[in-house]
């Protein structure tokens, strides 16, 4: 009895730190992949390429790394270069450079660029997602309430959609609470 429970313990731990390393190992492998991509796509000169393609991927690796203000530039230029491309392919790119913006906090020209990616593909579930996100950032309640209820009517198992309208209909419930009882206590005050 008194070998079993240091054995028991030893074997937890060592069951612990072995999920703990394969986390670890996956993360390691998955930013050195990014590195790898970023460095293959700066030397084949992605930034001065023509195409549109080419930039959306270096864009995308600038996103995973965090690098918002190249991406944003990047997206841009590719955005200049999508002549005769598929109107799939500037609903990306659109929605991509709105995400880039909205994570400079810049949530007005996110919104621009997440309609510009609707307007390209109106049935697009990450873009309605994301541009409800914006209208909620700026306090357009009912507005961000309405685009996730659209969104799921596209993908209606978006689990995403469904707990930020939660959210943002818990805040619309407690924002017409807080209106309705305030001319009430107002009347018990005399006023």
């Amino acid at each position: 009895m008194d070998i079993l429970v240091p054995q028991t313990y030893l074997l937890g731990l060592i069951g612990l730190l072995s999920i703990v390393a394969v986390l670890v190992g996956r993360q390691l492998l998955r930013v050195r992949r990014d590195e790898l991509s970023l460095i293959r796509l700066e030397q084949e000169g992605a930034a001065a390429s023509r195409d549109a393609g080419q930039l959306y991927e270096l864009a995308s690796v600038q996103l995973r790394k965090r690098l918002y203000p190249q991406a944003t530039t990047t997206l841009r230029q590719a955005l200049k270069r999508l002549a005769g491309e598929p109107d799939e392919a500037r609903a990306l790119v659109e929605n991509a450079l709105g995400f880039a913006l909205a994570a400079q906090k810049d949530f007005e020209g996110a919104v621009k660029h997440y309609k510009a990616a609707l307007q390209a593909k109106p049935d697009y579930p990450v873009a309605l997602n994301n541009l409800a996100f914006a209208r909620e950032r700026l306090l357009d309640l009912d507005e961000a309430a309405e685009l996730y209820r659209q969104s799921l009517k596209l993908e209606p198992t978006n689990a995403t959609a469904s707990r930020r309208l939660k959210r943002v209909e818990q805040q619309l419930r407690r924002s017409a609470a807080r209106s309705n009882a305030s001319p009430e206590a107002a009347d018990r005050k005399g006023f």
